[in-house]
Order: structure tokens, then C-alpha cells, then sequence
């Protein structure tokens, strides 16, 4: 792909349901309140982040494009 994406999970929204984990095992890690953080917030863009982020029941994770900002999860309406 090529692109960097910035991940941010919202830890005000965040259950701990561990679906990014299932989804993006090296992508994601549980602290101990159980709430998700991106294993790096800029990363290579990559089909498992995105399912991660698409799986998240409370849709607690974000990514954006590095640099422009630009909405990557959730789309704009």
C-alpha cells in the first residue's frame, strides 16, 4: 500500500473486548484495565489494523493518514 496510518484507540469508548487483538495480534496491546493501545501509533497501513478497527464492537479505534489527517476508519459519512 504504502501509506502510514496513524492508530489512536479511545480509551473513554474502549471495553476491552480484545477483538483488535484477535484481528492484529502485533498491532495492539491490553494494558492492565484491560484497555486496548496501538503496539505503535504510526504504522505501514495493513489489511489487519483495519480489521481490527472495523471489528471493534464500541468503534473505539481510529486511524488516520500520517501527515495529511485524513479519516481512514471510521469513513466520513
Amino acid at each position: 500500500m504504502g501509506d502510514r496510518w496513524h492508530v489512536e484507540v479511545d480509551r473513554s469508548v474502549c471495553i476491552g473486548s480484545a477483538q483488535c487483538l484477535h484481528h492484529a495480534p502485533s498491532g495492539f496491546r491490553l494494558d492492565s484495565a484491560r484497555q486496548s493501545h496501538p503496539a505503535d501509533p504510526d504504522t505501514d497501513a495493513s489489511e489487519q489494523i483495519l480489521e481490527a478497527a472495523e471489528s471493534c464492537p464500541v468503534e473505539a479505534i481510529v486511524i488516520t493518514l500520517v501527515g495529511s489527517g485524513e479519516p481512514v476508519f471510521p469513513p466520513e459519512e
